[in-house]
């Protein structure tokens, strides 16, 4: 799940021990129309290969090849089929769209045995970089939730020239090292007990035997109100099966809480990140029931100094794209106009 704002962090968790989940979606800035419920079966077929910086990246296509090219990027403990819905709009619309297997996930891997399990932003970012370059994609259109959202917006703040514009879900979630050691009220900590649990060897066991029910029961929890079945869970949760996952998602946490280091080599954009750079590309921004009081977006508008746009989608939890596919997709199809 992703690391929010103080403010933002707070609200959703507070809501969360409540059970908030009300309301509804669409693309004017509030809706009050009746939540969709997704039991998709659609699927990306065939998923490509290609070597990009430490990696072999999997990733699916769909639309033109000469469409403008759209980047969508999922989070944890999600994949890419939170866009199966999504991408066809996209490409519809004549937009090229990519939808790559992060660090970790499906049929992505290093291609050295030796290389670090490394789940930090920087390392994520630097990924989407290099998928760039092995695809000779010089710019493209980039949105994301959770993981997907950081690494979007760490690209879009460190490579702009790369990044046309950018559509991110919860907003401005490039994560800040010594404000995470800040404690929360024990209210909001406790909403984040998971990453609490992978700070120890019990937790990072846990994970590696359990790793599927934990990770529907967050399903549930980031998205109260989202009533997908076995199928589609089952169909993501494959995911999770490779090699290298939980080694990823155990440092990720844990780098997030300064409790694991990150790679030297990465260090340099690690410390321009945690300045916290303001996002110079236009942007829209999405809320929904899973920010709680911050899914205005007010909390961090100042950190995006170019053109934005916000969207609210009530009813609809934290796989914004799966749980409301045309809001989103109309989102990155404006953006993608930018």
């Amino acid at each position: 799940m992703n690391e929010l704002t103080k403010s933002n962090r707070r609200s959703f968790l507070q809501s969360a021990a409540l059970g908030v989940a009300v309301g509804a979606l669409g693309m004017a800035p509030e809706s009050k129309a009746k939540p969709l419920e997704r039991r998709s079966n659609n699927s990306f077929g065939t998923i490509r290969q290609v070597n990009a910086g430490p990696l072999d990246i999997g990733y699916a296509e769909v639309g033109p090849a000469n469409g403008r090219p759209v980047i969508l990027l999922h989070g944890w403990p999600y994949d890419i089929h939170s866009y199966v819905d999504a991408a066809p709009l996209l490409a519809a619309a004549g937009l090229r769209v990519i939808v790559p297997y992060l660090r970790g996930y499906g049929s992505t891997r290093f291609l050295s045995a030796n290389a670090v399990r490394n789940g930090q932003q920087a390392a994520t970012g630097s990924d989407v970089i290099s998928l760039m370059d092995a695809l000779h994609i010089d710019r493209a259109v980039l949105a994301g939730f959770d993981w997907g959202a950081r690494t979007a917006a760490v690209v879009a703040a460190l490579w702009p020239e790369r990044c046309q514009s950018l559509v991110s879900v919860s907003g401005y979630l490039i994560t800040n090292i010594e404000f995470n050691k800040q404690p929360l009220p024990p209210a909001a900590e406790l909403g984040w007990w998971y990453q609490y649990y992978f700070a120890t060897e019990r937790g990072r066991v846990g994970y590696e035997k359990n790793r599927r029910e934990l990770a529907k029961l967050i399903w549930k929890i980031a998205s109260p109100r989202w009533a997908f079945d076995d199928a589609t869970f089952d169909r993501s949760a494959t995911a999770f099966d490779n090699p290298d996952h939980v080694a990823i998602v155990i440092h990720n946490y844990r780098w997030r809480l300064g409790l694991a280091a990150g790679e030297a080599q990465y260090d340099p954009i690690e410390a321009r990140l945690q300045q916290a750079p303001v996002i110079t590309v236009p942007t829209i921004t999405i809320g929904s029931d899973f920010d709680g009081a911050s899914a205005d977006g007010k909390p961090y508008a100042a950190k995006f100094s170019a053109r934005r746009a916000h969207r609210i989608l009530n009813g609809i939890g934290h796989n914004v794209p799966q749980e409301a596919p045309e809001a989103f997709a109309a989102a990155v199809i404006e953006a993608s106009g930018y």
